[in-house]
């Protein structure tokens, strides 16, 4: 979170808490969401995790969070 945080800074000028905190919950969910879609195919854990950013929309008031990975099962 420090590096987003650095990020966030930079872009904005300052730190932004709001924006930090729907960041973190955006991840949050998108990992989870994961975890479960894994879970439903019979793994027991994800391997080789990817989480990309987007922001969408005219206004750019939208942000897209995907987490991508490998479901696998480990004995």
């Amino acid at each position: 979170m420090k590096d987003i945080g650095a990020g966030l800074r930079n872009f904005f000028g300052g730190r932004s808490e709001g924006y930090e905190q729907e960041l973190v919950a955006a991840r949050e969910e998108a990992i989870r969401e994961m975890e479960e879609r894994a879970a439903k195919l019979g793994a027991n854990a994800v391997v080789g995790v990817d989480i990309d950013y987007e922001v969408l929309g005219a206004d750019n008031g939208m942000l897209m969070v995907t987490a991508s990975g490998t479901a696998v099962v480990l004995a």
